[in-house]
């Protein structure tokens, strides 16, 4: 295995902008005249099959899933204080669409935790949960891919923190 090639068929990867995929397979593609190598990779959650050029996976954020210590931490940052800034929200929309684009666990879970709303705490816009809703079902693909467990378990897990 070359080193830009640390990926291979079956592993769990994520990528930035859509979350945890699967490696389907590796392809050779003419693209403008050009061979490429291609990774064939799978968003079943979003029915979905993308290929990113082997060369250019590394520089495009495609990276394995966390370490679990690193989403320990991702799920340490659920249990501490909401941290609202008091911007604008189109600013503040903006910020939380970048940190979940980071592909960054520990990002995605202070989406998470700043827009978490309790029961008795008012309503959130439709912007604001849908923000919230990207950032958890991103935080939540990535548990159950790590710790091999099923969307719902993972989901209940996330649940659980915010709670407590």
């Amino acid at each position: 295995m070359s080193k830009e090639n640390s990926f291979q068929e079956g592993d769990h990867i994520v990528y930035p902008t859509h979350g945890v995929g699967l490696i389907k397979g590796i392809e050779e593609a003419e693209i403008s005249g050009m061979s490429l190598k291609l990774f064939v990779i799978e968003f079943a959650h979003e029915k979905m099959t993308l290929r990113v050029p082997v060369a250019k996976a590394k520089r495009s954020g495609m990276r394995p899933l966390s370490s679990p210590k690193i989403m320990k931490s991702a799920l340490e940052t659920l249990k501490g204080r909401a941290r609202v800034k008091r911007t604008m929200w189109s600013r503040r929309a903006q910020e939380y669409e970048a940190k979940i684009n980071s592909g960054d666990p520990v990002s995605i879970a202070e989406v998470v935790r700043d827009l978490h709303r309790a029961a008795d705490q008012p309503d959130q816009s439709y912007s604001e949960r849908q923000i919230y809703e990207a950032a958890r079902d991103r935080l939540v693909r990535e548990l159950a891919a790590i710790e091999a467990i099923d969307h719902e378990a993972a989901n209940e897990r996330l649940e659980k923190l915010l709670v407590a």
